[in-house]
């Protein structure tokens, strides 16, 4: 049987430059689909799936993400006099108790591998999640709990995995599948961000991972891969090559790509959809821009 996962990595130490101007003085992390941070969200799945330790791998200008955790009391104390328990609900669910949280710094961007490995010393030899807030799964089970059982099954390492357009291959991490048959797929190598006529499959590795420490050893190494950086696809493919399996999770649910502006703008639309607040009057307003732009055809 295989160790309960209850520590998750969140590397959030990147610049954002794709929201510029926003991100110059707003974390990515923390702008908005609708009216949750996409941090928020991360959070959530990751305690759905059972994890109570939370390690965020940061960099300068993020305090106002670590500030996003802290208890408000002046406001808590505003919506208790005035009565507004729902919000203070809402409030109440962004919280984090003392020691539930941790702050690593990475000084240099030198990679997603990096990134994890500065947790190391927090994760010890036991197995760990990583979460990448930018890609945002709708799914009626969250994706990492998906994941976490399919786990207790498995072990290894197990990363979630979708089909993507051949083209965009080059954009993510490749599974070379021994099966690409089920939700479970044994995996033969791994490949970062590979040419489109390279590939060994069009199985992309999407932001959810459940790791062994061995991963943080191969990491160790400092290995610089696919653009001079410290990949944590090349440490996961070395675990492949020393007998520990890697699986890939088809999980069910749709990802939003959050790190693009049409991801998030796509994310925001249907996530406000999936509201009963918000369904009527943004079905109607986006009808009638339909409408408008036919008519102007």
């Amino acid at each position: 049987m295989s160790r309960k996962v209850t520590k998750a990595i969140f590397p959030v130490a990147g610049l954002g430059t794709r929201f510029l101007p926003a991100t110059k003085s707003v974390p990515k992390e923390i702008m908005t689909l609708v009216d949750r941070p996409l941090v928020q969200y991360a959070i959530d799945e990751a305690r759905a799936a059972g994890i109570t330790e939370f390690i965020f791998v940061t960099s300068r200008g993020k305090s106002a993400l670590e500030d996003y955790f802290d208890h408000n009391l002046v406001l808590e104390q505003e919506l208790k006099a005035k009565g507004k328990d729902d919000l203070l609900e809402v409030l109440e669910n962004t919280n984090m108790e003392s020691g539930a949280i941790a702050y690593i710094r990475q000084h240099k961007a030198l990679g997603l591998g990096h990134a994890v490995w500065c947790a190391r010393r927090l994760i010890g030899d036991e197995p760990f999640a990583v979460m990448l807030p930018d890609d945002v799964i709708a799914a009626d089970k969250p994706c990492l709990q998906q994941m976490v059982e399919a786990y207790e099954e498995t072990g290894g390492n197990m990363v979630a995995a979708m089909e993507v357009a051949p083209e965009k291959t080059s954009s993510y991490g490749i599974l070379d599948a021994a099966d690409s048959s089920g939700k479970v797929i044994r995996a033969r190598g791994m490949v970062e961000k590979p040419k489109a006529d390279e590939a060994p499959s069009n199985m992309a590795v999407i932001g959810r991972y459940i790791l062994g420490p061995s991963v943080l050893y191969n990491l160790n190494q400092m290995k610089k891969g696919s653009g001079g950086e410290i990949q944590l696809t090349d440490a996961i493919a070395e675990d492949i090559g020393n007998g520990v399996p890697v699986f890939g999770y088809r999980f069910d649910g749709q990802r939003f790509d959050c790190g693009s502006k049409a991801g998030f703008l796509q994310a925001t639309v249907a996530f406000a959809l999936a509201r009963n607040d918000l369904r009527d009057d943004l079905s109607a307003y986006l009808n009638d821009i339909v409408a408008t732009c036919r008519a102007a055809q």
